[in-house]
């Protein structure tokens, strides 16, 4: 099969494309070919070597796929060859075959493509967990996702405003802004315009704004807790460097601030958040939003561009 390999840490140039020999499932295992892959900016500290977690060399990045089951190991009952799927988690996604346990299996519902899939794992699962785990939030509060119009900004706000939520949006294009309303925020709003903040507490209405879902806290995160009402909750899933805030601001209105990072997240978190998201992938209340589609030999040019302002959804790498 042929497969993304890193074979050194740094930059994107170090992903090439080799023939490596294909996996066989063992117990518990079920082998996928891979229609897409996707690319999260998880992948990129991976391979530039800065992430927490250092894979062992030489390296397959993807923790993202959507694809058909080709074959299962023993033991493997739920799934059998031939079903289309998706699988999150995923050590070895940027290749044709991979290899993954039962668990981390799900059933591709019929109207989700295979592009679809391979946005759901990282996106939809960290979505799902800082919305209604880290931030509890609940039907009728406002949320405001700052920086909306990536792979985690829409999922959350396809699943705010499916919760019966009030949902404000920001993006930093006209292109940005737009793919935000046809997610279903109730408003976007553009954050690289002069004193675009000074609109939230209007947009917000009288109960205030409840909750923040953060992608670049390095930057936000003291004006969000300006902005957060009485007993808000400030979650953050995105940050590139440090930050400087007034914990006052946290005292003053009994403020709290959480963050996310989905490896953190329990077998059972994660259970519960993919039979949410599948359940509503199934309702079409989900609806994953596919930004681009490039050849696995593009994997250079992807890392880049999902590491760039201004994304509009998933970026997907199409092995075949």
């Amino acid at each position: 099969m042929k497969a993304v390999v890193i074979r050194e840490f740094g930059a994107p140039s170090v992903m090439q494309v080799e023939d490596l020999p294909d996996p066989s499932p063992g117990a518990g295992q079920v082998l996928i070919r891979v229609s897409a892959a996707g690319v999260n900016p998880v992948d990129t500290y991976i391979r530039s070597g800065v992430y927490a977690r250092k894979p062992a060399l030489p390296h397959t990045p993807g923790m993202d796929i959507g694809g058909t089951i080709e074959a299962v190991g023993s033991g493997v009952t739920r799934l059998k060859p031939g079903d289309r799927v998706y699988a999150f988690l995923v050590n070895g996604g940027y290749a044709q075959l991979a290899l993954v346990e039962e668990w981390q299996v799900r059933m591709l519902p019929s109207a989700t493509s295979f592009a679809q899939g391979a946005a759901i794992g990282v996106p939809y699962a960290t979505a799902w967990i800082a919305l209604f785990r880290r931030a509890a939030a609940r039907p009728g509060e406002t949320v405001l996702i700052h920086g909306a119009s990536g792979g985690v900004g829409l999922a959350t706000v396809q699943m705010a405003r499916a919760h019966g939520m009030h949902v404000i949006g920001t993006a930093g294009t006209e292109e940005g802004l737009a793919a935000v309303r046809a997610a279903g925020a109730h408003v976007a709003i553009n954050h690289r315009t002069s004193g675009y903040a000074d609109q939230v507490p209007t947009l917000a209405g009288s109960s205030g704004l409840n909750v923040v879902i953060e992608m670049l806290a390095n930057v936000n995160l003291d004006r969000d807790l300006d902005l957060i009402a009485a007993r808000g909750r400030v979650v953050i899933v995105g940050n590139r460097g440090r930050v400087e805030i007034d914990p006052r601001k946290t005292m003053a209105k009994d403020a709290s601030i959480a963050g996310v990072m989905l490896f953190n997240a329990t077998r059972d978190e994660l259970n519960e958040a993919h039979s949410a998201i599948v359940g509503g992938l199934e309702s079409g209340a989900l609806k994953p939003v596919i930004g681009k589609e490039l050849a696995l030999s593009d994997a250079p040019q992807a890392h880049e561009a999902v590491m760039q302002p201004g994304a509009l959804g998933k970026i997907v790498l199409k092995p075949a």
